[in-house]
């Protein structure tokens, strides 16, 4: 919800009416408690004055949950909150939920449903939603319930609860369910349609509906028969007590569902691992069968999860605000991605100047109020952030005296905050199972909102410190403290009984969410993605600096998994997800409903753009995986600003130095002298940032270390390897692309690497026109490699001939070349399909012939129909052309990429790398 703001008392300014916070009068607090953590503590009440979760007129509010979910954390923060937080006082029921793609709101008679597939385009054009609109109520006949409660929920489902005292229903639903499963008694089933139904099917208890244009499937027990009188839809449920619906894609697709219905998911789970610069994760889900034996079901993915996943999918597909999703037929899936670099800071390069940044350290170390007289959690976490990203800088260039002056400043704070009692502290609420910092900011007291962006500065900076003094990072000393404040924001555990589990990550959606109450028609809401990765990059920091590899992981699964989704939701980084009536390149809010080119306090582009940038640090990298979408981000900004930004000039600056370093550095010297920082930034962290990207280049996202505080730069056709080792002895870090880095203990080390058999301790520039397959996405002129694979995922059964299908990518950047007349494009690649029949690979290879983000020209060559038998196979460009777009003429930094997917078949295949047997051969000298 709220994220930073231009100052304290900003006003929020929206392009549509949203409710304003409600702030009453104050609880009288009991006889508070000091809990002792290690050298620290929090209250188990709230400060004199405060107050905690109130509905919008200021009454106190607990949670809205059933005596069977009452000892339960509530995930607060989350796209169904408003089921257990009642911010309305006159809704005891629910906002819109949007659980996609499904969307529902829970009403005295049961729950609406709906399946908005046509987006609106309002506020002058500067949002788009899909908004619920009730196709039908599913409910039970004379149901009249007086509220609805939740009752149950897992890591991406709920189940709501209603009782009149006669009848009683709980309905599961879920994201990526495009099924609702539900349990009544008291009375018959009963769907209420928005208007007549148009009967398609009529098998008895099965029944297909058209409501609205939108296909539905009802599922009676067996036995049952559905009755359609006007707009209601009744079953008898005999001696059972279920019954569910689904929407179909399709008519056609009733008899698949059918298998499915009477399998009822009961509960979801996420799990993940970090391996090698890799991040793994499986979402499943368990299911009880109420009729017969199956117990599999339908999941549809969101983009951000089929673009990594090699299981295979069906050919249905659903409308949602997050582009198209796809159906799997399965109660689990798994995904697959590089692991988002991050480091405590960038690390030493010889365009800084030592003095200079000198200069501007002292600026920031004698100032005679640091925290800038802020006192609330998020004001003062800015400027704990702030002199942050400055201590691995100071000591980069020898200025222990800064540092240390700097670390005692981010101390003594923290240590005030963590120590009950004082002007500043934290507290406890028993009834929410939350920590609140007080003084508190934006709702993050009474409505629940945007822990992770307040706290996240917090564990930030306390991994700084961690890094340097270990000892007080300790449990005994103050690190309890820090872990109490991560339980709070992202708790790991799922049994914790003082807090839920990931409060403001939604593991399916692939982002956090930052209202408490999400009581909004829209739905919930984030605006500052990029606060949201803070933490999550903190986690990685913190949980690397303290040997816990666990939390470690948790933190990179989450940075991976959001980088992901912001890149898709918020930046349209393939440009498939925001509707063309858009018209806008970014989003700074992404609600339930859509997105909205607005943010919570102003309408000024800068800040619109910005939002989803800051703070720029160590954690900031994985933006620079998307280079084209930021060019167009920096592009879209000054068209909309009337120029090049102004306030928040040195935030964009550093975001268009993840593309384009050269052209950040010379606005950076254009305009350096006469410019005011934004509030949690300073002169010295812009200017080491800028001048260090300047000389090491852009983040490569494209190789991976094997440890998560690790990152590669390219600039031109070098690289460089850089990580930090929090190690107590030196370790090696071994790097994607074969090449190794040995990192002295407690340290950050850079080099060119070495490694992949080649002596050479330089990358292996693009020279010559035949490039290997390297596992990890790389095209290279090296050669000498080992011999690998990679799986090219199925086609699930669907023809994508000619329309590229979760490839396999590789590329090479920085390419110069001079087009040889009559030549073509030729490629070997080694394919095998093992025993499996009926599979077909296709190839396509692209060039960026200037290196600007854009394809200049595109071939894509007819597929290869694999044999059933075992052993290696050549595809070749002898296949002939299929299909090409544009020219080509000589490459100046040019990008080469070639794309390998399924066309046809419903198996995966391999592809060789590493070896002279599998390359692409381009038409250049």
């Amino acid at each position: 919800m709220p994220a930073t703001r231009t100052g304290p008392a900003a006003a929020l300014v929206l392009v549509f009416a949203l409710a304003a916070f409600g702030l009453g009068p104050a609880a009288t607090p009991a006889v508070a408690a000091t809990i002792p953590v290690g050298s620290g503590s929090y209250s188990d009440t709230r400060p004199a004055g405060t107050s905690g979760p109130t509905t919008n007129t200021g009454a106190p509010v607990t949670p809205k949950v059933t005596p069977a979910a009452k000892d339960k954390p509530v995930p607060t923060n989350d796209w169904w909150s408003s089921l257990a937080f009642q911010r309305y006082g006159d809704n005891p029921y629910s906002t819109p939920m949007y659980g996609h793609p499904l969307t529902y709101q829970a009403t005295a008679g049961g729950l609406e449903v709906g399946y908005p597939t046509t987006p609106a385009v309002v506020g002058e054009g500067r949002q788009y939603e899909y908004a619920h609109k009730r196709d039908l109520t599913l409910g039970l006949t004379g149901l009249n319930s007086p509220d609805t409660k939740a009752d149950d929920w897992s890591d991406w489902t709920v189940t709501p609860y209603w009782s009149d005292g006669t009848r009683t229903l709980r309905a599961t639903i879920g994201h990526g369910l495009p099924f609702v499963y539900a349990k009544g008694s008291g009375g018959n089933a009963q769907i209420t349609t928005a208007a007549a139904p148009a009967v398609f099917a009529d098998q008895g208890n099965v029944l297909g509906i058209t409501v609205a244009g939108h296909h539905y499937a009802l599922f009676a027990p067996g036995g049952s028969d559905w009755t359609v009188s006007g707009s209601t839809v009744t079953a008898g449920l005999g001696a059972k007590d279920y019954f569910s619906l689904a929407v179909l894609p399709s008519a056609d697709a009733l008899a698949t569902y059918k298998k499915y219905a009477y399998s009822f998911v009961t509960g979801s789970k996420a799990t993940w691992s970090y391996t090698g610069g890799t991040v793994q994760s499986t979402y499943s889900l368990t299911t009880e069968a109420k009729e017969g034996t199956e117990r599999g079901t339908l999941q549809a993915l969101y983009r951000h999860q089929w673009l990594h996943t090699a299981d295979p999918l069906t050919a249905y597909t659903y409308v949602s605000p997050r582009g198209t999703m796809k159906v799997r037929e399965a109660a689990s899936f798994s995904t697959s991605q590089k692991a988002s670099a991050v480091l405590p800071g960038l690390p030493k390069s010889n365009g800084v100047d030592t003095a200079r940044l000198k200069g501007y350290l002292d600026q920031v170390a004698n100032d005679p109020d640091p925290f800038s007289g802020y006192t609330d959690t998020y004001w003062t976490g800015k400027a704990l952030g702030r002199l942050a990203q400055l201590v691995p800088a100071a000591d980069q260039i020898g200025e222990s005296a800064i540092r240390d002056k700097l670390l005692g400043l981010i101390k003594g704070r923290l240590q005030d905050w963590f120590t009950a009692g004082g002007a500043n502290e934290f507290s406890y609420d028993k009834d929410w199972k939350t920590l609140t910092g007080y003084p508190a900011s934006y709702g993050s007291d009474t409505e629940l909102n945007d822990h992770h962006f307040h706290y996240s500065y917090y564990v930030y900076a306390a991994a700084v410190v961690a890094q340097y003094d270990p000892a007080w990072a300790a449990d005994s000393a103050w690190g309890g403290m820090v872990n109490t404040l991560v339980r709070d924001a992202a708790n790991p555990s799922r049994t914790d009984t003082a807090f839920p589990f990931l409060r403001g990550f939604d593991v399916y959606a692939g982002h956090s969410w930052a209202s408490g109450h999400q009581g909004f028609a829209a739905g919930n809401n984030q605006e500052s993605s990029s606060e949201s990765t803070n933490l999550s990059a903190g986690l990685v920091l913190w949980g690397s600096a303290t040997g816990d590899t666990a939390l470690r992981d948790l933190g990179t699964y989450l940075l991976t998994t959001e980088s992901e989704a912001i890149a898709q939701y918020w930046f349209d980084a393939d440009e498939q997800v925001f509707p063309s009536t858009f018209g806008h390149d970014t989003a700074g809010m992404v609600w339930g409903s859509g997105a909205a080119y607005a943010t919570w306090w102003t309408a000024n582009p800068e800040e619109i753009h910005g939002i989803n940038v800051l703070p720029v640090t160590g954690g900031s990298l994985h933006l620079g995986g998307e280079k084209a979408a930021i060019r167009r981000n920096i592009a879209e900004m000054e068209r909309e600003n009337g120029g090049p930004a102004v306030e928040w000039r040195d935030i964009l600056w550093k975001f268009q130095s993840l593309a384009d370093p050269a052209a950040a550095k010379a606005k950076w010297d254009a305009g350096n002298a006469g410019y005011t920082p934004e509030q949690g930034e300073s002169k010295a962290h812009t200017y080491h940032w800028i001048s260090t990207l300047d000389a090491l280049g852009a983040p490569d996202a494209t190789v991976t270390g094997d440890i998560p505080s690790s990152a590669v730069f390219t600039k031109g056709t070098a690289r460089t390897y850089a990580a930090h080792n929090y190690g107590a002895t030196a370790r090696t870090v071994t790097f994607s692309d074969g090449k190794t880095l040995t990192v002295p203990a407690r340290s950050t080390a850079t080099g060119t690497g070495t490694g992949g058999g080649d002596p050479d301790p330089d990358p292996d520039p693009p020279t010559g026109n035949t490039f290997q397959l390297r596992t990890g996405g790389v095209l290279t002129t090296a050669t000498g490699g080992t011999a690998g694979s990679d799986t090219i995922a199925s086609a699930g059964g669907a023809n994508h001939d000619g329309t590229v299908h979760q490839p396999l990518v590789y590329e090479i950047r920085s390419v110069n070349g001079t087009l040889t007349p009559g030549a073509e494009t030729a490629f070997r690649l080694q394919l095998d399909a093992g025993t499996a029949v009926g599979l077909g690979q296709q190839a396509r290879i692209s060039y960026d012939l200037t290196g600007d983000g854009t394809f200049d020209r595109s071939e894509t060559y007819h597929y290869f129909a694999t044999d059933p038998v075992a052993g290696w196979e050549e595809y070749a460009q002898s296949r002939g052309l299929k299909s090409a777009t544009g020219s080509l003429g000589d490459l100046k930094g040019g990008t080469v990429r070639l794309e390998v997917w399924s066309a046809i078949g419903n198996g995966t295949a391999k592809l060789q790398t590493g070896t002279d047997k599998s390359v692409v051969v381009i038409p250049f000298s």
